[in-house]
């Protein structure tokens, strides 16, 4: 099934834009490619690059007060990662930067890649503790689910004060390793071997042989402070440096002098790690001036300790242009085939969209030089397919009703040739003598005369209708008075043709009508039926209210036992000049024009007429018209 025409348009539209936007990435990646290959090298990502060079100088800084020395690092983290680093101070001066060759160095980019503040990086704000007491609660948790303590690594967040190997001195270091050996030995003891391993920082981590195996293997596991209970337990192996103790100490103090001036209420937790940390004693009282204290408070503590806030820039800052030199070439070029793809999709789709429209032009152009057979192939369900539907049902009614025209002509010429035939005849043999010109040739021109006058005065009521200058003079009738004057009128020709003409009333029925056009469009329904029932049949005229669409009306009927009309001919029945019997004999008479004029005068009274036959049943003509 074709889609519609909106949706093709849509979509060549949004395929010439896509193929923009692809051009357009093309040059970006190949021109940021260009630039960076040279500096990424071997790296598996620049993301994970920069990672490490961020975590490697947030270490830095957190472990020493200043960043004096840091040169050596930043030229290692350039030299192994192929990246040029630089770290600045707040107010733009340069502290270290691995491009600077003699004093001199190429321009910094324009924003910093990112800013190194250990003081501040102690993570979001978490169930009203300030950042450094969040480490400390994320370190409670990890030991009493039995992970055995709190270890960051290089590429995480900057190490903080609840780290187990933050601020260690080398005696405490020292005594450290000592203890964990103490603690593996007395686990080995007790028949569950043991041994001491060190993992990236500088606390030794005592690795205990689990109780379950995997897959027959031996597991070794961390002992967690759950294990505290445990005779091997010891507290010293988890504990915080001096110096964590020192800032965690400070910290505090500044933390409640801010909250007592704030009058705000807290309480001071003692944590597993032996750090501290300070939380509201209502969470009504977690507030920004709360936030703010803690916050604070741990940014003083930690400043003696770690290096001041400093500008990380990583690479050179780009000067790629793509409207000069190489880069405009290039750019040239992809937008031109950027057009000629474009070109190339509407070319094909639009002779696929615009066939059919040629179609419809050339038979268009045909049907105005006369050829009213011509007709366009159709398919699909678009509104290029509905147009050519339309074209076509324009066409086959303009071929059809070009065919009445030309059968209305022929019938007129054939209905007015057969009176004048005969009237001339009788008046050139009258003049020859042939004739004697006495009453009977007299009454019978006047008959031929009659029949003349009858069939223009149709033929005016036809084309006054058609013009919609049929005039009509409304007024309140009753349709039971307008069927027994029908009916009287029409007696004496039923009479004649051995008929039955009766009328079917059940009581008054008032409706604003003219009744002169009612009696004339019911008397040509009656002059069909007498016409078409054969001898001692019946036909009768009734009236009866009822409801159409909503709306009340009266049916006026007109039904006889005649010989019916095939249903092949009931579509036909109100068009001009239309009759089932086309042999046009004057028993059956009548100019083909009665039942059209018919249709005509009902809908000027905003009723309509059907009718409902059989072949040697009868009809019934029903005219209905609002009450």
């Amino acid at each position: 099934m074709r889609r519609s025409v909106l949706v093709r348009f849509l979509g060549l539209s949004l395929a010439v834009a896509l193929g923009a936007v692809i051009a357009t990435a093309v040059i970006a990646t190949y021109s940021t490619t260009e630039k960076l290959q040279g500096e990424i090298d071997a790296n598996t990502g620049q993301l994970q690059v920069d990672g490490e060079i961020y975590g490697q100088l947030s270490k830095y800084a957190a472990d020493h007060p200043t960043w004096s020395g840091v040169d050596k690092l930043v030229h290692d983290l350039a030299d192994k990662l192929g990246r040029r680093v630089a770290v600045t101070a707040d107010d733009g001066s340069v502290i270290a930067d691995s491009a600077r060759k003699l004093g001199a160095a190429p321009d910094l980019p324009s924003v910093p890649a990112a800013t190194i503040d250990v003081r501040n990086s102690g993570g979001a704000k978490l169930a009203g503790i300030s950042s450094v007491m969040n480490v400390y609660t994320a370190r409670k948790a990890i030991a009493a689910d039995g992970a055995g303590g709190f270890v960051t690594t290089a590429t995480a967040i900057p190490p903080f004060v609840g780290a187990l190997d933050w601020g260690l001195t080398e005696e405490e270091q020292r005594n450290r390793a000592e203890l964990a050996q103490q603690v593996a030995d007395c686990y080995t003891a007790k028949g569950r071997p043991a041994s001491v391993a060190q993992t990236g920082g500088t606390v030794p981590q005592v690795m205990v042989e689990s109780t379950q195996s995997l897959a027959g293997a031996r597991v070794m596991e961390k002992p967690g402070l759950a294990a505290k209970d445990d005779a091997c337990y010891s507290p010293g192996l988890y504990a915080p440096s001096a110096k964590a103790k020192i800032v965690n100490d400070d910290e505090i103090r500044r933390a409640t002098a801010c909250l007592d001036a704030a009058s705000i209420d807290y309480q001071i937790i003692n944590d597993v790690g032996g750090l501290k940390s300070v939380e509201p004693k209502d969470k009504a009282n977690f507030t920004d001036k709360f936030v703010d204290c803690t916050t604070q408070a741990r940014a003083q503590a930690l400043t003696p300790y770690v290096a001041p806030p400093a500008k990380l820039y990583l690479g050179a800052k780009s000067t790629f242009n793509v409207f000069s030199g190489e880069g405009l070439l290039r750019t040239a070029a992809t937008a031109l085939g950027v057009l000629l793809i474009a070109a190339l999709v509407m070319f094909f789709a639009g002779r696929r969209l615009v066939r059919p429209i040629v179609a419809l032009t050339g038979a268009t152009q045909r049907m105005r030089n006369g050829d009213h057979a011509a007709r366009v192939p159709v398919s699909g369900k678009d509104e290029v397919a509905r147009l050519g539907h339309a074209f076509n049902d324009m066409a086959e009614s303009i071929q059809r009703h070009d065919f009445q025209r030309k059968a209305m002509v022929s019938d007129v010429a054939h209905e007015l040739r057969t009176p004048l035939a005969n009237i001339k005849g009788y008046l050139v043999a009258s003049e020859d003598g042939v004739v004697p010109l006495d009453q009977t040739l007299v009454t019978s021109l006047l008959e031929e005369t009659g029949l003349l006058e009858h069939l223009v005065a149709d033929l005016q009521d036809l084309a006054l209708a058609d013009a919609g200058m049929l005039r009509l003079h409304p007024a309140s009738r009753d349709l039971s008075e307008l069927v027994e004057q029908v009916v009287s009128a029409h007696g004496p020709a039923a009479d004649t043709a051995g008929i039955t003409l009766t009328a079917a009333i059940a009581g008054p029925s008032l409706a604003v009508v003219d009744g002169a056009r009612i009696r004339q469009a019911l008397g040509n329904l009656v002059s069909n039926a007498i016409r078409y029932t054969p001898t001692g049949g019946h036909v009768v005229v009734g009236v009866r209210p009822v409801e159409s669409d909503g709306r009340q009306g009266y049916n006026l009927t007109v039904t006889d036992n005649g010989a019916g009309i095939a249903p092949e001919h009931l579509p036909h029945l109100f068009d001009r000049f239309y009759r089932a019997d086309v042999s046009r004999t004057r028993t059956t008479g009548g100019s083909g024009l009665g039942l059209a004029i018919t249709k005509h005068l009902t809908e000027a009274h905003q009723g309509h007429v059907t009718v409902t036959s059989s072949p040697d049943s009868g009809s019934t003509f029903t005219i209905w018209l609002p009450a």
